[in-house]
């Protein structure tokens, strides 16, 4: 635990050391920022025209609607976000030579890739706390309406999906020494693995529903919906354990091949 204390504290220090992860959370502020007042200002436009056709009965959820949305919007956001963030982890090592170095020392690898994932996810889930003042200045619109269950079920879908985001990228950045390669391909992996639910639609039958059962936005859903399903848990955690372990087979073929 020490060692994965350290790599963690090194990573941290590195990412903001630098003006990248500054960037990252200005711009993720500013279009987080932006899609929330648009929800909220189409919410409240809807009801005054529903009021207005006496339809108020009619409205959906406040706390569904508005924020489902916004927690899909950011989902797409740190889609493009995070591969930026994993793309030096292990790349930027092998790069400057420090990367056999590191596995010299007395630490273990498994040591090492927790480091860096927690720092990973340290830096998005910083991220997201710095959004909870949104579902704060939503009180005032919805009042009574607002359902605090919801946001943190969303909050908590958005945290385990950035999770296997990371653990993606961190993979992808063990097999290149070239940080924009593997930010390119995380990119790519991760758009494929989000959206491969679709195919669904085009695939009827047993495969149809594997697709579904693959898709990380399908797993999302619920979540954004303010339904906490156990199934969806285990499915974002192996989904972690399953690519940190492939991130140590690649680190034990690099030893192995010298």
């Amino acid at each position: 635990m020490g060692n994965t204390w350290a790599i963690f504290k090194r990573e941290m220090r590195a990412y903001f050391i630098s003006p990248m992860a500054y960037a990252l959370y200005v711009i993720f502020l500013l279009l987080s920022g932006y899609f929330f007042t648009v929800g909220i200002s189409y919410y409240a436009h809807y009801s005054v025209m529903a009021m207005q056709t006496q339809q108020y009965g009619g409205l959906p959820p406040f706390t569904e609607t508005v924020f489902r949305n916004l927690f899909g919007d950011i989902s797409i956001v740190l889609l493009l976000m995070v591969p930026l963030l994993t793309m030096r982890l292990f790349a930027e090592e092998k790069k400057m030579g420090t990367m056999e170095l590191l596995l010299t020392y007395p630490i273990r690898d498994i040591e090492v890739v927790l480091g860096k994932f927690f720092a990973a996810l340290a830096v998005i889930g910083l991220m997201l706390v710095l959004t909870f003042s949104y579902p704060l200045l939503a009180r005032y619109v919805a009042g009574e309406q607002m359902e605090y269950g919801v946001v943190l079920s969303g909050y908590l879908g958005l945290f385990l999906e950035m999770a296997a985001f990371i653990a993606v990228g961190i993979f992808l950045s063990s097999t290149t020494e070239n940080q924009i390669v593997a930010g390119v391909i995380s990119f790519g992996a991760l758009l494929l693995i989000w959206a491969v639910g679709w195919g669904e639609e085009l695939v009827s039958g047993a495969i149809g529903k594997i697709l579904a059962q693959l898709s990380l936005l399908n797993h999302f859903e619920d979540f954004s919906k303010g339904v906490i399903d156990t199934g969806h848990v285990t499915y974002y955690i192996l989904f972690c354990v399953f690519f940190i372990f492939m991130t140590l087979r690649v680190l034990d073929s690099n030893k192995w091949r010298g």
